[in-house]
């Protein structure tokens, strides 16, 4: 069997949030959206446009995963390289990216990322010292969406912080639970010793 080739890398046209929850109904694995759309999901409402769409998974769930998005071809991605991954073929260890492609479309609608963890405990994959349980890390929209918690999306945006990270820290903010704001404070510390948003919190 020919492996399917490899799109352009932006060639994104991501399903919306939504249209990841109709897909994934029904499955009893953990899994939540995360990203800039998980705090739009927080937010209520949309603040600006998402190249992508990110959602996160458990190393041990991907089968399953891939089995309900089976109309989807699945791409192994990291390091700036994006190479076919074949069904029964597991990623390997490094790999925590798998982007997802409509084959009929060739557009890349989802990228799912694998996480470290457990079924009852969130781990952050840039610093395993940081764990939470992950009944407190996730919560739900009206509709039943599942979405990271704004702390733990702000504290993946401040390794780059680039410009959409920085608009995203100044609009989440004001908003963001005081408890909320010491967790984040006191994890970036971790990894992040003296980084600017630090002070802000």
């Amino acid at each position: 069997m020919t492996s399917p080739a490899v799109p352009d890398h932006d060639a994104w046209s991501p399903w919306h949030p939504a249209e990841l929850g109709r897909r994934l109904r029904g499955i009893d694995r953990p899994w939540c959206i995360v990203g800039g759309w998980a705090l739009d999901l927080w937010h209520g409402h949309q603040t600006r446009e998402h190249e992508d769409l990110e959602f996160t998974v458990l190393r041990d769930d991907l089968p399953a995963f891939r089995e309900t998005l089976s109309g989807l071809d699945f791409f192994a991605t990291g390091s700036g390289n994006v190479e076919p991954l074949p069904d029964g073929v597991d990623p390997p260890s490094d790999i925590f990216q798998i982007w997802c492609l409509d084959p009929v479309a060739r557009r890349w609608r989802v990228d799912m990322m694998i996480e470290p963890g457990t079924p009852g405990d969130w781990v952050y994959k840039r610093d395993t010292r940081i764990v939470r349980p992950r009944a407190e890390m996730v919560e739900f929209t009206p509709d039943g969406l599942p979405y990271l918690k704004p702390a733990a999306i702000l504290l993946f945006k401040a390794k780059h912080a680039r410009a959409k990270d920085e608009i995203d820290f100044a609009t989440a903010l004001p908003r963001l639970p005081e408890g909320e704001r010491a967790w984040l404070k006191d994890c970036l510390a971790l990894p992040h010793p003296g980084h600017p948003w630090i002070g802000a919190l």
